[in-house]
This record gives structure tokens, C-alpha cells and sequence, in this order.
């Protein structure tokens, strides 16, 4: 049998294993509440999906698109942008349609990572941070990120601690798993720190708007100079309920996004058109779908919050994201994140996300996605209290 090398970098993917427990518990016709997957239940906005038909009956959209996005599509994302952020993005320069945050991230890690390269990544975060520049070759060197954690200083910790020095930099605030935020003060530091070592920055945004309680998320390219070291990524996955439409861009330092583009352009032919024209319409359409999503994952977010703190599992409302990161209530914290995520499944018939999959320093929680309504919700606060 062939040997490949780069597979053997890659871990077993911890969260296989919970949905397999979770397939083979729903075959037996058990009810399981899922809260495992970030994957948004409600459907997308009319209008949008409306368009995308619309679009789709006109044969001259059915060829070959562009892999970077149409023009009209970059040129959304730049009034976007505008409107949001008071930021001016040259669409031709500074902007590109990905598919889907992951695999832009994906794809700009192989153009930029040469192998030994080294990148800082927080830990615990989502899996493609890391894996990205395992998959181009990379080596990760991982910061600590943390409730009661200064991620800035344990930045520094770990620059100084790293040979050869880091080449690039990835974060993501609001912060998937651990809901941490910022303000634009960090992001300044940061980018005075990127341009003092040369580090290419990444800033995964896609829970840009997923914000609550009056706090609302600062751009990474609202700071002077933030372009000249770095590109934040954003998605229409959450912000507006399009998941599976898999649309996503990058925007910033124009050497990155051309070396994105490049190489984009060797791999894909970017988005069937009709999503790309529906996706201007999210864009530049009417908001309040927005407010209403975002409505409602504040309210999941109280339900599960309030519950879990009656019933003695202690845990914080985040100011943004989808999920709730949960601290493994002390008793159970000795059996880890997947036993402890095997057990809710078996005991509450309830499936979470272990930390572990997220890095080992999120072994002590499980992470909630708000994807159930609130009625199951309840449902899911009662089994765990059996459970417990």
C-alpha cells in the first residue's frame, strides 16, 4: 500500500466519533437533540432565494463563472464594507469570492505556507485554523485562548519562544469555540505587533454579526495599516442563513488576495452564478433578516444559558457567536470532553461538541451550537438534569 505522508499529519477527527454514537442512536429511534453541528436551521430569506431562481432560469448564467466572483459581487462587498465598517475596499484589488470561509482559508494557507513555515493559532479554535497549514505543509505553534486568559500577552509568550520565527498569524473574534470578543484597541495592538515582526495576519470573521447585548464586533481592518499586513475572511453562512450555499470572501492586503486569486484560479470556477447574484442581493438587500436571525439566536441563547445555571452546570451568556462554551461541570470534569459528550448523548440524549476536537486545551468544556428552537431546547435542559 502507498504511505501518504501529509494524511499522517492529520489526527482522527474527534467529532466522528459522537456523530457516529449519534447515527447509530437515532437508528434505534432514539430522539436525540443535536446541538453538535454549527448548522443553521432556518431556511434562507425569500428574497434571496427568489433571486438565486430567478437567476437560475436565465441560460446565460449557466457558464462557466469566475473564480474570484463576479465583478458585481466584489463590488457588493465593497459597499458592504463601506456601509458596516466605514472601510474602503478596492473590489478589484483588495476583494475575492471564496467558497466558503474554509475553503478560502484552506486555499490562501497553500499559497503562502512553505514547508517549515510556522504559524501562531489560538487553541482551543476551529479545526481549519490549524489544519490548514498542516495541509500546506506548516507547523503550528499554538496561544492560548481562554476565559480569564490574556491571549495578547500569551502571544507574545509564544513569538518569543519560536524558532524559526512565525510567518503568519490566525485569529477569529467573535471566537468559534470559545465565544472570547475584542474590542478595536486589540486589534490595533495587533496590528502594530504584526508590522513590528512581520507576521501576515488572518482574521476569520464570520460571526460578525452574530453579536448581542449592545456589543457589536469590531473589523480587523477598521485599524489604519490593518491592510498592510493582513485579510479578514467573512461568510454568509450565519449572518444570513446560507449555509449550504457555501459563499464566503476575503478582503484586504491586495499581495495576499492576488496570491489567493492565483491559485484559486487552478482549482475552481468559483460559484454557479445564480449564487453569486443572490448573494449580492443578501448583501445589498434589506437588513432586518439579519436583526431577526440574530434575534433569535439571543433568545436560544437565554433559554439554554438561564437552564443550565438553574439545573448547576455554571456558564456565562457570550456576546456573540452561535454556541455556548460550557465548562465541564466539576464532578465530570476528570472523564474529559468525549467521554463526557458520550455520556450526555447516552444519559440526556443530548449531543454536544467535545472540546478536545477543538484543541487540547478545550478539553475541560463542550461546546453548544443554538440550532435547536427553544421549545427542544427545554427538552434538551430536562435530560440533562436527569442526566447530572
Amino acid at each position: 500500500m502507498h504511505d501518504f505522508a501529509r494524511m499522517k499529519r492529520l489526527p482522527p477527527y474527534i467529532f466522528s466519533i459522537v456523530n457516529e454514537l449519534k447515527t447509530k442512536a437515532r437508528a434505534r429511534g432514539e430522539d436525540i437533540i443535536d446541538f453538535g453541528m454549527g448548522n443553521p436551521d432556518q431556511p434562507t430569506p425569500k428574497h434571496i432565494v427568489d433571486k438565486l431562481c430567478d437567476a437560475a432560469r436565465n441560460p446565460r448564467n449557466h457558464r462557466y463563472s469566475a473564480s474570484r466572483g463576479i465583478t458585481k459581487l466584489r463590488k457588493a462587498i465593497a459597499d458592504w464594507y463601506r456601509r458596516r465598517y466605514s472601510v474602503e475596499i478596492d473590489p478589484d484589488t483588495e476583494a475575492i469570492a471564496t467558497i466558503g470561509v474554509k475553503e478560502g482559508i484552506s486555499h490562501l494557507a497553500l499559497a503562502i505556507v512553505e514547508r517549515g513555515d510556522v504559524a501562531l493559532v489560538p487553541s482551543p479554535t476551529y479545526p481549519i485554523h490549524a489544519y490548514s497549514v498542516v495541509i500546506a505543509g506548516g507547523d503550528v505553534r499554538n496561544v492560548p485562548l481562554g476565559p480569564g486568559i490574556d491571549f495578547f500577552e500569551k502571544l507574545q509568550e509564544a513569538y518569543k519562544g519560536c524558532w524559526p520565527p512565525p510567518k503568519l498569524l490566525m485569529v477569529s473574534f467573535p471566537h468559534n469555540p470559545t465565544t472570547q470578543v475584542v474590542d478595536l484597541a486589540f486589534f490595533t495592538k495587533l496590528v502594530e505587533f504584526a508590522k513590528a515582526h512581520g507576521l501576515i495576519v488572518i482574521h476569520d470573521f464570520a460571526y460578525a454579526d452574530l453579536t448581542f447585548d449592545g456589543y457589536r464586533a469590531p473589523s480587523f481592518l477598521g485599524v489604519p495599516g490593518a491592510r498592510e499586513v493582513g485579510v479578514e475572511f467573512f461568510s454568509l453562512s450565519k449572518s444570513y442563513n446560507m449555509p449550504g450555499w457555501r459563499v464566503g470572501f476575503a478582503v484586504g492586503n491586495r499581495q495576499i488576495i492576488a496570491a489567493l486569486a492565483q491559485i484559486k484560479s487552478y482549482l475552481d470556477y468559483g460559484h454557479f452564478q445564480p449564487i453569486q447574484i443572490a448573494s449580492i442581493i443578501a448583501l445589498n438587500g434589506p437588513q432586518d433578516c439579519v436583526d431577526d436571525i440574530v434575534a433569535m439566536y439571543r433568545a436560544r441563547r437565554d433559554v439554554l444559558v438561564t437552564g443550565l445555571n438553574r439545573l448547576g452546570w455554571p456558564c456565562e451568556k457570550p456576546l456573540g457567536t452561535m454556541f455556548v462554551w460550557a465548562k465541564i461541570p466539576e464532578a465530570y470534569r476528570a472523564m474529559g470532553s468525549l467521554e463526557f459528550s458520550k455520556f450526555l448523548l447516552e444519559k440526556a440524549k443530548v449531543a454536544v461538541s467535545p472540546g478536545i476536537g477543538f484543541g487540547n486545551l478545550g478539553d475541560e468544556y463542550v461546546r453548544f451550537a443554538l440550532v435547536e428552537n427553544q421549545h427542544r431546547t427545554r427538552q434538551a435542559l430536562q435530560g440533562i438534569r436527569r442526566a447530572l
